[in-house]
């Protein structure tokens, strides 16, 4: 698979559409699977079985690593791992059913697991 352009920003997934909070990314990057289920980990234990979440992004672009200390030629690398490509104003996760105060922290410890900085947005704020 091509690398791809990330400029730009993002035209979809970029409101609120099934929770009542979200968590908005401000940067562009490759989000990798371990990145998004660390943070999902962190969602869920805070909330407790309370509420609802919804993961917007899915890792569906994969990219190659050649191994280290190989000489140049042979050919093209094994896929190394799956990556989700984010631009900002994408919305990453999504949560409903609970207090803005839990969401709002619940978010905010997803967020120190991602690597890009990001911001809380509500569904009310814009309307």
């Amino acid at each position: 698979m091509h690398r791809g352009s990330r400029k730009g920003m993002a035209t979809r997934c970029n409101t609120v559409a099934f929770g009542e909070f979200g968590l908005q990314a401000l940067e562009r990057c490759w989000l990798d699977t371990k990145q998004i289920e660390a943070a999902r980990v962190a969602i869920n234990r805070h909330m407790k079985r309370r509420g609802k979440m919804w993961i917007r992004v899915f890792p569906q672009k994969s990219y190659s690593k050649k191994p280290l200390e190989t000489r140049m030629g042979t050919g093209k690398g094994p896929v190394e791992s799956w990556v989700a490509v984010i631009k900002p104003a994408t919305v990453i996760f999504e949560v409903d059913g609970i207090p803005e105060a839990l969401a709002r922290e619940s978010l905010r410890l997803a967020a120190t697991k991602l690597p890009i900085s990001t911001k809380f947005i509500s569904r009310h704020a814009h309307a």
